[in-house]
This record gives C-alpha cells, structure tokens and sequence, in this order.
C-alpha cells in the first residue's frame, strides 16, 4: 500500500470510484478545479490500483476534509481508517490545529469512524446534501490535532 498526490490523469479512475461509491457523485469539474487550487489531493494504492482517495483544503491553521473515499470493493478493510490518518497527518505537515468536515447524517459508517477518530459533531447543515426526495443535512464535525 502506498499513497502519493493525485495527478491530473488519475481524474478518470477517481471519477469511477467516486461514481461507484455515492449516489451523487463530484463531478469531474470539481476533482480538476481542486488540482488547479492546490489542495491537498491524495490517492492510496495497492499495487497500482488506485483503491482510495481524500482532498484537503487548507488555510488560516486549519483545513477542511473535502472529501474521503474507498472503492466499495475495498471497504470493510480499515483503508478508509488508514487514509484518514494520514490525510489528519497531512493536515499536521501543513500546520493546521483544526480539521472540520461534512458528513451526510444517514451515513452512519462515516460518522462512527470520525468519531473513533477524534471528531466531535458541533453542528448541522440543513439541506446540504441532495437525496432522491429533496434534502439531506450534513452533520459538521471537528477536531482538534
């Protein structure tokens, strides 16, 4: 397992992840417009797959976790707990005390990993995320490294 920076040409093989892992994926505007910003873009591999990937953004001595995911044939392996540690570490390197994030409140995986994590909720964002029948609020989360 190895982890490197995303490059332009992994857009592709991120894009099929992201589509195959939600509902309502980025689109791959966004993926590229992150590169373009300098986010911090991570892709983790095995062997070279790409099996996952995670972007921070980050500023100010803090960062936001934009956006964390695993292939769903790899999940249930601890990768998504494994990448989170060292996108938290990335944070650390870039001199963030603070690292916030969204998650959707009905993905009850995520949010119970965060919280093992360290994250604490300290907050809702109402209507944040699209869902078949209108809206779905994003719970916001924080910790502190």
């Amino acid at each position: 397992m190895a982890w490197r920076p995303l490059r332009e040409r992994d857009v592709p093989i991120v894009l099929e992840i992201e589509r195959a892992a939600y509902p309502y994926p980025w689109s791959e505007g966004i993926f590229r417009d992150c590169l373009r910003a300098g986010y911090a873009c991570w892709v983790m591999q095995v062997g070279r797959t790409i099996v996952a990937y995670g972007i921070l953004s980050c500023g100010a001595g803090e960062c936001h976790l934009l956006n964390l995911c695993v292939h769903p044939d790899w999940q249930g392996r601890r990768l998504g707990r494994r990448l989170l540690r060292w996108l938290l570490e990335s944070a650390r390197r870039r001199q963030a005390d603070t690292v916030f994030l969204e998650v959707r409140g009905s993905n009850r995986a995520a949010i119970a990993l965060y919280q093992s994590e360290g994250f604490c909720e300290i907050g809702t964002r109402r209507g944040y995320y699209p869902r078949a029948q209108g809206r779905e609020d994003a719970l916001v989360m924080a910790r502190v490294l």
